[in-house]
């Protein structure tokens, strides 16, 4: 049986020792594993592990190192040989051996030459199991001889002749490396007409002038000795045909002529190989390199084909411009016919190149050493191809087998030894020779006879930790002799391991395909054979897996932000992952701008170059895992540039640039924008737009404009900045081909008429010389045009026209070249005048209190004399003569816009004598006015009191006292009081009505309780219907002694009375004068208040005089008060906690903000047909003394007006 240490198909074992494998010049050995404990008593043929080439070429100028290195067990020892012989190093000084190692060397550097030392070594590894021998190693001194001595005439040659310039390098050891230069070390150019040959030579398929020079030099360099030959300089002259005659006539004779072929154009011929065929021999592995060097003129082209068959390839190339042709590792396949040809335009000349290829030995199956127990079977096979066919021959131990000590375990047939029953005497190393005429091959292969038990390489307890889901692989290295069977067993009781879950390699590893966390456990491991047994356990734990759960995702970022990749790690718990992120599966760059932090890495001021594939590893003993993410930088576009104009007409030009970078966003457009530096310096206007595929843009252009042209370029981040400025182009002169915008006809005085328009400015002028030409002729008369050409302004007056009569108006814009096309004609008028009849027939018809309509007829339409603006009512009360000496007569206005002949007056003051007028305006102002009609507002509800005060309460008693309303709006018919008692949660009580005569500004009210709030409702009423109401709430006083409820409000004065509460006599004197003192004290602050209150005498009476003698508010009464029907239920209601009447108990009506007046004259407002307000309406008026206060009950006059709508 054979017995071998398999090798293992993977390594998991921190603990197991490896198997080495060397190898080193074709010899390989299989070694028994370098166990401590198993070496020391295990034996081993030699192995040569280490040894010099075969063809060994030395540097004669150092110390010659021949290398022998060799292992075995015991360890072997060395001895050489030189040429065939016995090489006895101790009788030569200058040779020594390395200690424990069979390297030669060779002192030469003190003494002695290296050509001494040329011959052949084999170097032999000897211990008592057999000898291995290594290649016969040739050793020969590098050689870098010097050129000969030699004359080189200078070569004259008419131009377009062909030349070679030999080199012929000597020879030396190794070949040199052959190149042409000139004096200053400058390689000479090479082509296609010039090149050097694979024999040196330097080929030159025509010769030009150029091509004259005197330092045509070639070099050989030796690169083992680092040294470089030079050859003398050639020189080269190229003449023409008149200089080359005369040269030939002063100087050469017939046989000195190079070249004499005509340099006239002439078909290819070879230069180099000769003849039209060839033979080539290679040897398989090496390059092939064929070569066909052609000369012409004009220069020839080199093509190369394989007859009956195709190049191969991918070891296929072409070197020295096409002219050789390279086949790397040829093999016998590779033979046959190849055909270079050389063409130009005068013909074509052919080459065949017969390829040979040939091979030195090379191994088919290499023998391999034999570890056998006694009494098994093996055989070495040694088995080599090559062409010619190698001769095998085996040696044992060094020494031919035919010679060697007969061993009767061992039967030779060929290229195998047979061995059969073998005993430890059968050890030995044999070695294989096959060689052929073009080289050999040596192996050593030892047989090795060995009766060892079993032994478990693998460490005792190791831990093999492996991720879920993944194969887990568990070492048993074992070796024995015979070869031990394994077995597995999981557990303390469990049964040998199958394969139909698991997998036993032959090495003896057990292999778990999907390893699962239930297959976390002890395995033992088992080897047997008849010499013994032996078991080791090991064991195994399953992570989980590392997993990315939030993975980097894909970005587009503008260039100069911040970006951040996010990265987020799922591991087992008992691992710890490192974080690493890559950039283009390099490291990140080494800038402040990149930080990373557990989870993240942030990029910030991002830059072009940071664009790319950002990868986030998670990496752990056990695994890793990545994901990638790929950042895009973009930016809005570089500016265009190159910009050029072409193509230039009149009205026309091609616009072509050359687009910038898009910074990694597409370009959507263009945009081009032009500069007129004759009219507009500086300014840019809107050109064009086109797609941002297009680079060339035909633009429309006016006349008489020096353009200048800019582009832009957008994409989806923005837009760039402007390119450059283009060259400027001014465009011809032309007539304007548009007239003056906006062109009017409008008097400003009766006899005039203003004509004006908005000029054409430069860029539409179209030349020099911009004027308009202005006509007018009156639209209802056969008159004829009149015509002025005017400079370039605005406007121009036509004097001596009549009245407000309408003209057809032309402004037609002319220059230097011509005049634009004609304009369409406009309508105007002359100037106005103010109109001269009154609207007539004027009626009033009084619709309320607050609201008259008021009718007219229209005035004729040439009495207007002018543009109908509309119809204006003057209005205004009317006062007796007495009563007007008072005040200033307020006159206010409303204005009905076109030709409405009726309109409404709202905000008139109910019963009250009014007086209005009719004028009718134009643009020139009022015509005169109607003659005056009166009308009389009937009576209205009046407004509320203008104050409400209550005073002398006492246990049951509560006084009242007010002030007439500022605003009777009739004749006041009585006052109605009512009132209600408030509890303390504020729940109203039952609601009392009493009615007090009109005449009374004063009234007590009796047999009230004591100590009780009540809230008070007070209003006045005319024959209408009543006003607006006033509140109040007030206390009657406690039944203490003169102790105020603690809600009473400041200033309500308060009666007390004194109770007796004891009997005793200092006590009731007490209790009076504290009584006393008291009194006082509220009769003083009673009459305090009383003084600062805001009711002086002229106040009072004017509270109670007669409201149409009263002067008006600036601010206010202009259209007199209204009053809303829907606001008197909410009087009704009790004032929220903490709502309080002023400290002197009055309550003031609040000044109306929505009074017409506040619009101020000249505002608009009207009314519909229906009475809806549409005209318009102002105050006049000067200013006045303020009016008494008004009821903050008032509904606005905009309400009032709304409900007659």
């Amino acid at each position: 049986m054979q017995l071998k240490i398999m090798p293992k198909k993977k390594h998991l074992s921190a603990g197991g020792v490896p198997l080495i494998l060397f190898l080193c010049q074709m010899i390989s050995a299989l070694d028994v594993p370098l166990d401590p404990k198993l070496l020391h008593d295990l034996v081993q043929p030699p192995t040569i592990t280490q040894q010099s080439p075969k063809d060994y070429i030395i540097d004669p100028r150092e110390n010659i190192v021949i290398q022998c290195e060799a292992k075995g067990k015991p360890p072997p020892s060395f001895s050489w040989t030189r040429n065939g012989t016995h090489f006895d190093i101790d009788k030569d000084p200058l040779v020594t051996m390395k200690p424990g190692s069979g390297t030669l060397v060779i002192n030469i550097m003190s003494e002695g030459k290296a050509e001494t030392y040329e011959g052949v070594y084999q170097c032999t590894a000897r211990n008592e199991r057999g000898a291995a021998v290594s290649n016969n190693i040739v050793v020969r001194p590098s050689r870098s001889p010097l050129w000969t001595k030699e004359r080189l005439e200078p070569i004259v040659l008419q131009n377009g002749q062909s030349l070679v310039l030999p080199c012929r390098p000597p020879i030396g050891l190794p070949p040199a490396i052959i190149f042409w230069m000139d004096n200053s070390f400058q390689r000479l150019p090479q082509s296609e007409r010039v090149s050097q040959g694979l024999n040196g030579d330097l080929y030159f398929s025509n010769v030009l002038p150029e091509d004259t020079r005197e330092d045509y030099i070639c070099y050989a360099r030796f690169n083992h000795t680092q040294t470089i030959q030079q050859k003398q300089p050639i020189s080269l002259k190229v003449i023409s045909v008149d200089e080359l005659n005369d040269t030939i006539a002063a100087n050469l004779s017939d046989t000195e002529f190079y070249g004499a072929k005509s340099s006239k154009e002439r078909p290819p011929t070879f230069l180099t190989p000769e003849g039209n065929e060839s033979h080539k021999e290679e040897l398989r592995g090496n390059v092939l390199s064929l070569e066909c060097i052609a000369e012409g003129l004009p220069t020839p082209i080199i093509y190369w084909i394989k007859e009956d068959g195709m190049l191969p390839a991918n070891r296929t190339f072409y070197r020295n411009f096409k002219k050789t042709l390279q086949i790397t590792h040829v093999s016998e396949a590779d033979s046959g016919n190849y055909q270079c040809i050389a063409k130009n335009a005068l013909g074509a000349v052919h080459h065949t190149i017969s390829v040979t290829v040939k091979a030195a030995p090379y191994w088919i199956v290499a023998p391999q050493n034999l570890v056998l127990s006694p009494g098994e079977n093996g055989t070495l096979i040694c088995r080599a191809n090559g062409n010619p066919k190698p001769r095998i021959s085996w040696l044992t131990n060094g020494v031919p087998i035919e010679i060697a000590l007969d061993d009767p375990s061992r039967k030779i047939d060929g290229d195998t030894i047979i061995f059969s029953n073998v005993q430890e005497s059968s050890s030995a190393v044999y070695q294989c020779n096959a060689s052929n005429k073009y080289g050999y091959l040596l192996a050593n292969a030892f047989v090795n006879v060995l009766a060892e038990p079993p032994r478990i390489l693998t460490s005792a307890n190791t831990l093999y930790q492996v991720i879920a889901n993944r194969p887990a692989l568990l070492d048993c290295a074992f070796f024995g002799s015979p070869m031990p069977t394994i077995e597995w067993f999981k557990g303390t009781k469990g049964s040998a391991l199958h394969e139909d879950i698991y997998v036993l390699h032959d090495n003896g590893t057990l292999e778990i395909p999907v390893a699962q966390k239930d297959s976390t456990g002890t395995y033992t491991c088992v080897a047997r054979n008849k010499l013994g047994m032996a078991k080791n356990e090991v064991h195994l734990e399953i992570k989980d897996p590392t997993r990315i759960i939030k993975q980097p995702e894909y970005a587009v970022v503008q260039r100069g932000s911040k970006v951040s990749f996010e990265c987020r790690v799922k591991h087992d718990h008992t691992l710890i992952p490192t974080i690493m992120w890559l950039k283009d599966n390099g490291e990140l760059p080494n800038d402040e701008r990149f930080s990373t932090d557990k989870d993240h890495l942030v990029v910030s001021d991002v830059k072009d170059d940071d664009g790319g594939t950002y990868t986030c590893t998670a990496n752990t003993t056990l695994d890793s895992a990545s994901a990638s993410a790929v950042l895009r930088v973009v930016d809005v576009p570089n500016p265009p540039f190159d910009l050029e104009l072409t193509n230039q007409l009149d009205k026309s030009v091609q616009l072509t640039w050359t687009p910038g970078d898009d910074n990694n966003s597409p370009i959507t457009k263009f945009i081009i924008e032009y500069e007129d530096a004759m009219h507009d310096a500086g300014l840019w206007r809107h050109q064009a737009e086109v797609s941002g595929t297009q680079t060339t843009a035909q633009l429309k252009l006016s006349p008489y404009v020096n353009y200048s042209f800019r582009v832009m370029a957008e994409n989806s981040i923005g837009r760039s900045m402007p390119s450059e400025a283009s060259e400027q182009y001014l465009t011809k002169a032309a007539e304007p081909d548009q007239n003056p915008m906006a062109v009017e006809g409008l008097g400003t005085e009766p006899d005039n008429l203003v004509i004006t328009w908005k000029p054409l400015n430069g860029f539409q002028s179209n030349g020099p010389g911009l004027q308009y030409k202005v006509s007018w002729r009156q639209k209802d008369g056969d008159d004829e045009w009149t015509s002025v050409v005017v400079a370039n302004v605005s406007k121009y007056i036509v004097s001596g026209t009549p009245t407000f009569v309408p003209y057809l108006i032309k402004v037609q814009a002319l220059n230097d070249v011509g005049f634009a096309p004609e304009p369409a004609a406009v309508m105007g008028h002359s100037g106005e005048d103010l109109p001269m009849v009154a609207p007539g027939n004027v009626r009033v018809s009084v619709v309320n209190s607050t609201l008259a309509e008021v009718h007219w007829d229209p005035v004729p339409p040439k009495s207007v004399r002018g543009h109908l603006q509309g119809y204006r009512i003057y209005y205004w009360k009317t006062q007796s003569s007495s009563k007007r000496n008072r005040r200033h007569i307020e006159k206010k206005i409303l204005t009905f816009q076109g030709t409405k002949t009726h309109g409404m007056l709202p905000g008139l003051q109910p019963y009250s004598h009014y007086a209005l007028n009719v004028r009718v305006v134009n643009g020139k102002g009022e015509g005169p006015a109607s003659t005056d009609r009166g009308f009389h507002t009937p009576e209205g509800v009046p407004s509320a009191p203008s104050s409400l005060k209550i005073v002398n309460p006492t246990l049951d008693s509560l006084t009242l006292e007010w002030d007439p309303p500022s605003h009777p709006n009739g004749i006041l018919t009585e006052y109605i009081l009512q009132y209600q008692p408030i509890n303390s949660t504020h729940e109203l009580g039952p609601l009392v009505d009493l009615k007090i005569p009109a005449n009374k500004t004063r009234w007590t009210l009796k047999n009230l309780n004591f100590s009780t709030r009540y809230k008070f409702y007070f209003y006045a009423q005319t024959s209408v219907g009543p006003g607006s109401q006033i509140t109040e709430e007030a206390i009657t006083t406690v039944d203490e002694a003169g102790i105020p409820p603690p809600d009473v409000g400041a200033g309500k004065a308060m009666a007390s009375r004194q109770v007796d509460i004891a009997t005793q006599g200092w006590f009731i004197g007490l209790m009076c004068a504290v009584a006393l003192l008291i009194l006082i004290l509220l009769i003083v602050c009673f009459i305090r208040r009383n003084k600062g209150g805001k009711y002086p005498v002229k106040e009072k009476e004017d509270a109670h005089a007669d409201p149409e003698i009263q002067p008006m508010k600036e601010d206010d009464g202009t259209f007199g008060e209204y009053r809303s029907f829907e606001s008197d239920a909410e009087d009704h209601k009790p004032l929220k906690k903490g709502s309080r009447t002023p400290s002197d108990r009055t309550v003031k009506k609040e000044d109306s903000d929505d009074s017409l007046v506040d619009y101020g004259e000249g505002v608009n407002g009207q009314f519909n047909e229906d009475g809806s307000f549409i005209g318009q309406y102002s105050g006049k008026k000067e200013k006045e003394p303020a009016e008494g206060n008004e009821s903050s009950e008032a509904p606005s006059p905009v309400n009032a007006m709304n409900s007659f709508v």
